[in-house]
This record gives structure tokens, C-alpha cells and sequence, in this order.
């Protein structure tokens, strides 16, 4: 597959690094940037082509795809521009600021006939193959309880960055710049989420728009209920988990690690090396989970395997699940039922 790449802000250094492990597989096309002088530096320092414009983009024959790393708030006209030519789009999570746009981002692309994929690549760790795989088996039994955490850190460094934890720019705080792929992970093992009742705030410990705190008691369609609390309030910052409680057993997964405890008493562990960006640093992570999302994406595209990144309109779930607890907090608390988006 041949793909361009446009934008490289903070997300672009773990797609580099995986591009370069996949130039056998993916052949990139060139790089678009609105900077010229950092385009030019770019272009040279990765031995691509720099695009004058996304229009050369769009009219580029040999271009099939693009990795389009933009924050959310300038993506809208460029997915426009880039699926009426035909090009298929893997995108940085969110998919936009708010649902309706996302929902809007998406039908473009299904109206054009291109895949359109999100890249929350938590779904693509060893360990949540490995969960999901006992999920679906049902090895569980009857789950009854899913409890989420999210304790990252962010120092105020990163929210002094223009744009950064804005609703203009990112669509809000730690909800759908960070919590999102643990949130998009708890919804690809066990399906929607039928209402939700939050609470969300910005802590002392940061000067910023959005919230860098957010609470929420969840009822799953199963019948399971659920907890999800999320930070980036939380120093130095530590791994993420998802727990889940079923008739047959529990497990935990963190970060890496699965931890399985059976009824009987036994347990099985599990362990992937590698960080998740829970501390200050927000891309301490191995590129390893990015090349497996462009890798599969590519597939996808050339009709060879069935998606694994969260194609476009199955990537609108986490969205909505995001503006209830939103919308919930808003109104005092109140239970939101999610099909009312």
C-alpha cells in the first residue's frame, strides 16, 4: 500500500518508527504539513517527497491512503477532500471534537466507498488479544462487574501548549485525549454501554478548559454495571486497568498484564514489556502496537484481512459513550441513556 502522511505533531514519532519497520509492506508517498520550513526538514530527514498541498495529495495517483496525524479540529474538510478522491483514511483518535462531526466524518468516507480506520491502539496489545478472546469463549461466564482506571499524569507543561485540553482543539480534556482508548478498549470486550451517570471536573492541580477528572457509574446492555474513573491529576502516573468480574472468575488486565483468577482458586499470568504513556511523558510507548494498526489497515484496504483498528462508524461508540458522561455531568448527575445520541 502507498501512503502519505499528513501533520506530525506529538503522535507522528510512534508512526514514523513503525513505518520505517513496515517499508517492505507500506511505501510512503510523501508528507503534507501546514509548516514549510518543518515540512522541508521533514521531507529530507525521511527521504520522502514533501506535497505542496492537499490537493497534490488528492490528485496524487500513486497515493492510496493517508495517515492523517492533525489534531481533531482540522480534519473535517480534509477527510472531505481526501475520500471524494478515493483515498482511504487512517486517522489519529478522536475522530473529531463531537459526535455530530465524527458522525458527519464518517458518512463521508461510507458515502465515498473508503475505509476509514481510528487508531486506538490498545485494542492491538498482546494481552486484550488474549482477554477478548477468553471474553468471547466465555470463559467467564456471566460477567457482572467491569471496574476502570485510568491514573495518568500530565504536568502543566503539556496543558500550556496552545490548544491543548480545549473543546475548540481537542474536544475536551482527559475524556477523549487520553481515557479514550482504555474507554474504546472496555467497549470492544463487552459490548455498549445502555446508560451512564458521571461526574467530571478540573482538579487544583491543573489550569485548563477541560476536565482533568472524570467519574462515572456505567449499566452495560449485558446486564453488567460498571465504574470508570479517569486522571491526568495523578502523579507520577501509573498503568491503566480494566477488571472484570464474571460468575467463573475474574481477571485483571494492567497495562500490559493479564491477571486471571479462577473460582477454584488458581491463577494465570500474563506479561507484556512496555509502557503505556501514563506519565509525563505521553509517548513512552513502544511503536510496536502502531505498526500492527497500519500493518492490518493496509490489509484491510487491499482486501486481504478484516479490520482490527476501529473502523469509522464502530469508533463513533466510544464518542457517544464520552458525551453522556459528559452531558451527565452537566445536568447534576443525571442517568443519561446512551440511545438518546
Amino acid at each position: 500500500m502507498k501512503l502519505a502522511v499528513i501533520g506530525l505533531g506529538m503522535a507522528a514519532r510512534a508512526h514514523v518508527a513503525a513505518l520505517e519497520s513496515l517499508h517492505e509492506r507500506v511505501e510512503l508517498t510523501g508528507l503534507y504539513m501546514r509548516n514549510k520550513n518543518r515540512l522541508a526538514s521533514a521531507a529530507e530527514a525521511m527521504q520522502v517527497k514533501a506535497f505542496p498541498s492537499l490537493e497534490a495529495i488528492a490528485e496524487d495517483s500513486e497515493t492510496d491512503a493517508v495517515l492523517l496525524l492533525t489534531p481533531p479540529d482540522s480534519r473535517l474538510d480534509i477527510v472531505k477532500l481526501l475520500s471524494e478522491a478515493g483515498k482511504h483514511v487512517l486517522m489519529e483518535k478522536p475522530l473529531e471534537r463531537t459526535l455530530p462531526a465524527a458522525t458527519e466524518l464518517v458518512e463521508l468516507c461510507e458515502k465515498a466507498g473508503v475505509h476509514l480506520g481510528t487508531v486506538l491502539q490498545h485494542r492491538v496489545r498482546p494481552g486484550s488479544f488474549r482477554l477478548k478472546k477468553l471474553l468471547d469463549e466465555k470463559q467467564l461466564g456471566v460477567i457482572a462487574m467491569v471496574r476502570v482506571d485510568v491514573p495518568w499524569w500530565r504536568s502543566q507543561d503539556y496543558y500550556d501548549q496552545p490548544g491543548r485540553g480545549t473543546y475548540d482543539q481537542d474536544g475536551g480534556g482527559v475524556l477523549i485525549t487520553q481515557a479514550i482508548h482504555v474507554l474504546d478498549l472496555m467497549l470492544h470486550l463487552l459490548g455498549p454501554v445502555k446508560s451512564a451517570q458521571a461526574m467530571l471536573a478540573t482538579t487544583q492541580l491543573h489550569e485548563m478548559e477541560a476536565e482533568d477528572f472524570a467519574s462515572a457509574a456505567v449499566l452495560f446492555e449485558s446486564g453488567a454495571v460498571g465504574n470508570i474513573c479517569a486522571t491526568t491529576a495523578s502523579f507520577p502516573g501509573s498503568s491503566e486497568s480494566i477488571r472484570i468480574d464474571g460468575t467463573k472468575g475474574s481477571v485483571i488486565l494492567q497495562g500490559g498484564s493479564l491477571r486471571l483468577i479462577w473460582r477454584d482458586g488458581t491463577e494465570e499470568n500474563f506479561a507484556e514489556k512496555g509502557n503505556s504513556g501514563a506519565g509525563a511523558d505521553p509517548m513512552a510507548f513502544p511503536s510496536d502496537w502502531h505498526m500492527k494498526i497500519i500493518e492490518n489497515f493496509a490489509d484491510v484496504v487491499e482486501g486481504k484481512a478484516d479490520s482490527l483498528v476501529a473502523p469509522g462508524r464502530d469508533a463513533l461508540a466510544v464518542q457517544r459513550l464520552i458525551e453522556a458522561m459528559e452531558r451527565s455531568s452537566a445536568e447534576a448527575g443525571l442517568r443519561v441513556e446512551l440511545d438518546a445520541f
